[in-house]
């Protein structure tokens, strides 16, 4: 096995000439690079590139985000899913504009006490802004870890978290620890990948424990997940002229404070004698919807709002009722 010093060496000599270029590596802007660390929690670097752009060309600076609206970057959010990251988002800035401020903190303790930002990413944003020594443990590098080191300790139990937090921080560098995390969550990204890793060639070949042992898709271990639940959704569409009817969800459970058509929701499957004009299952992380839509007349309109048509693109709308809208309406 190679030592720890050699393990970062190794690594960010691979990063150097395989990196992709990605904007939010170009900046020590903590704001921006804040930005590109919420956006790409459970989201894949080509759909939230698009949406860094986004927010980025709307919003240059914190106190710019801090001055919007819920409803405005909830808009600009739709489609990302996992809604409480946009509204953290916003509660984030005005953090920094009351309790900072208005100046981005750039250490991992002061990062920490931001709305949304957990050890990951307080380790990531501090890293990348101001060089801080601290490792970055996120999905890539536990995979890269468990893997190399032959780790079998789930990653998602206390024991685990603790483990390989320990050995990350071991392995990073004293003098160059923001291209080390760069280097390990990128060779996860795009070598050491779940379900297609590029052994053959690999940098650490010849050290792989995993590898060796032939347990590359055994790595790393998860407990056991809990059964997802089963939910059944009954939108009902509502037109009048060139409008239709929204409202908006309480800021509890999924999409909150989104809008979407007024909804009945039924803890089984249930056949309805209206109208049926679409359904599909919308798969979250811990549970199926089962989502059917109803044209319906007989709704309690005094609970919503009617929006004109052309103007549903203001409101921020959970994806599967806005992919039924844009069908619908065409």
């Amino acid at each position: 096995m190679f030592d720890l010093i050699n393990f970062s060496e190794n690594i960010r000599k691979w990063y150097r000439h395989n990196k992709r270029d990605l904007p939010w590596r170009n900046t020590s802007n903590p704001f921006k690079i804040w930005l590109s660390e919420i956006i790409l929690q459970q989201t894949k670097v080509e759909q939230g590139l698009s949406y860094y752009h986004k927010f980025t060309d709307r919003f240059n600076t914190v106190k710019d985000l801090s001055r919007a609206s819920e409803d405005e970057v909830l808009s600009m959010w739709q489609g990302l899913g996992y809604y409480s990251r946009g509204r953290n988002l916003r509660k984030a800035a005005i953090q920094v504009m009351e309790d900072f401020d208005g100046c981005f903190p750039t250490n991992s303790n002061d990062l920490k006490k931001l709305k949304g930002v957990g050890d990951y990413s307080s380790a990531a944003i501090s890293s990348f802004s101001s060089n801080e020594k601290i490792a970055v443990v996120d999905g890539n590098v536990f995979r890269v870890l468990s893997r190399i080191f032959g780790i079998e300790t789930p990653i998602d139990s206390a024991q685990g978290k603790k483990e390989f937090n320990e050995l990350a921080n071991r392995l990073i560098s004293n003098i160059f620890p923001a291209e080390h995390n760069q280097a390990i969550m990128e060779f996860g990204a795009i070598a050491c990948t779940p379900k297609k890793p590029k052994c053959e060639g690999c940098i650490f070949e010849s050290n792989c424990e995993a590898l060796n042992s032939n347990k590359i898709f055994n790595l790393p271990v998860k407990k056991k997940k809990a059964a997802k639940k089963s939910r059944y959704f009954h939108f009902h569409l509502s037109r009048k002229k060139d409008m239709v009817l929204l409202e908006k969800r309480s800021d509890k459970e999924i999409w909150a404070n989104l809008y979407q058509l007024p909804l009945i929701e039924y803890d089984k499957p249930t056949e309805i004698s209206k109208k049926l004009l679409y359904e599909t299952k919308h798969i979250l992380s811990h549970q199926n919807l089962y989502c059917s839509f109803f044209a319906s007349r007989s709704i309690n309109h005094s609970k919503g709002t009617w929006v004109k048509i052309n103007e549903l693109n203001k409101y921020a709308l959970p994806v599967v009722v806005d992919k039924f809208l844009k069908i619908y309406l065409q």
